[in-house]
């Protein structure tokens, strides 16, 4: 067992039980291509040559670990997201490829010199993603977890932007003081705890439910924290993005007209759920209805 060949036949036998073909191969895809640095070309030419015996160990001891349990983006310590490269830890949740589609959603309205708002910024990645697509915004993330402010920081080093990523509890906005902003982005905490039945091991065992989880009984809390917060600190035809959960998708809608919030749009993502909203901050703000 000293290919490339023989390394992901030895992955597909013992991961068999936990992913599916597809899933394993595309595990062993992104470990040579983060430990080898090989293209995915390479992987194809040299799928025969034989291996270091260090890389070899690595190899076996990274497939210990997914078996385990473990995502391959924290026992790598790091993932992609928006042709980008961040550090991930199990003190924010993992980047997922349908939050991409918020990020370019977001993208084609941000315009340099306008501020922007993400809120539960984990690991930064919208934030950081959208401050590399215009390099002429204004960046701020707001978290209420340390660790992930701390990570977050370290990503934006990481990946050469300047974006200010702040400890803040958005439903308690009063305790911090806030600037105004063009545009608020988020994608919060939105599955409801009676859905944990429903989810992977590996996701409810490492991924931090602080970040994942709301109240069944308060499914929308979050958003109607925003939705609020957005009257008084957007500007002007300022605009709010959302990241839902399907199930809630009219829901949502309903929520932002409440609060008076104009020209709402819901899209679906690449797997056809409802998955994305805009809105424009009312035209004025004395409306307010929980």
């Amino acid at each position: 067992m000293n290919t490339i060949h023989h390394l992901s036949q030895y992955a597909l036998q013992e991961l068999k039980d936990s992913y599916s073909e597809h899933e394993i191969e595309c595990i062993c895809r992104i470990v040579y291509m983060d430990v080898l640095h090989y293209t995915n070309i390479d992987i194809h030419l040299r799928k025969n040559e034989i291996l270091d015996e260090s890389f070899i160990n690595k190899f076996i001891g990274i497939v210990r670990l997914l078996k385990s349990g473990s995502p391959i983006q924290y026992i790598l310590g790091e993932t992609g997201f928006a042709g980008l490269r961040f550090k991930s830890t199990p003190s924010a949740l993992i980047p997922r490829p349908e939050t991409e589609e918020l990020v370019r959603w977001v993208g084609e309205w941000l315009k340099p010199g306008n501020r922007l708002l993400d809120v539960g910024s984990g690991s930064g990645c919208i934030g950081i993603s959208l401050a590399r697509l215009c390099q002429g915004a204004h960046v701020t993330g707001v978290d209420i977890s340390p660790e992930a402010i701390e990570l977050a920081r370290e990503n934006a080093i990481l990946n050469g932007v300047k974006a200010e990523f702040l400890l803040r509890d958005i439903l308690h906005p009063q305790t911090a003081s806030w600037d105004t902003y063009d545009l608020i982005v988020s994608n919060p905490p939105y599955i409801r705890e009676s859905e944990k039945g429903t989810m992977e091991a590996k996701v409810l065992d490492h991924e931090p439910h602080q970040a994942l989880f709301v109240p069944d009984e308060d499914p929308l809390l979050f958003y109607r924290a925003i939705a609020e917060f957005g009257l008084t600190h957007l500007h002007p035809q300022g605009l709010l993005f959302f990241e839902i959960n399907e199930a809630f998708g009219q829901e949502t809608i309903a929520l932002l007209s409440r609060y008076g919030y104009r020209n709402i749009e819901l899209r679906k993502d690449f797997y056809g759920k409802e998955r994305m909203v805009k809105s424009e901050k009312p035209a004025q703000t004395g409306n307010r209805h929980n």
